[in-house]
């Protein structure tokens, strides 16, 4: 498996495995991504952006992420933060139906642990909604350190940290 940018010729299949998610999201009763977004313009703007990346297995597309390595507006108001440092965001995580329950996600947000360290970055900053119990789940797993509340679109999210090593 390789963690890559991804093109825009995979930009259906990378909606195609956003709209699994949100369905998934919707079936655990949760709010989160049940109000247009993400949406295909998140994947072009990520994409223009330069931060569109996608899990890949002998070219079949497994999951997607934006990871950012700039300032995310929404979190510089947290002053409760581990680090102030250089940082790298992490949204729109979304794993593949095929791929369901094989630890890809954590394998994922691993790789990106992996990346930012060889760009001499070490912190990791995520949110995710309080009733996402799988991502709350890969954050307690990986030793992500929950630092309060930042909020989008009006709505409050539990974001964390977690500082890394280089090796």
């Amino acid at each position: 498996m390789i963690l890559r940018t991804a093109t825009i010729d995979e930009v259906p299949q990378i909606w195609t495995i956003l709209q699994q998610a949100i369905e998934r999201r919707r079936l655990d009763g949760s709010e989160q991504w049940q109000n247009g977004y993400p949406n295909p313009q998140s994947i072009e703007q990520d994409l223009a952006l330069g931060n569109a990346y996608v899990l890949v297995d002998n070219d079949e597309v497994l999951a997607y992420a934006a990871i950012i390595f700039d300032v995310e507006p929404a979190y510089e108001v947290l002053d409760t933060w581990l680090t102030n440092g250089d940082y790298v965001v992490i949204h729109r995580v979304a794993t593949s139906d095929a791929a369901k329950g094989k630890g890809l996600a954590t394998k994922l947000f691993e790789m990106i642990e992996d990346l930012a360290i060889s760009k001499g970055v070490l912190s990791i900053k995520v949110d995710t909604n309080f009733d996402n119990a799988p991502m709350l789940r890969i954050m307690d797993r990986l030793g992500y350190t929950y630092c309060g509340e930042v909020y989008f679109h009006g709505s409050a999210r539990k974001a964390f940290e977690k500082v890394l090593k280089e090796v």
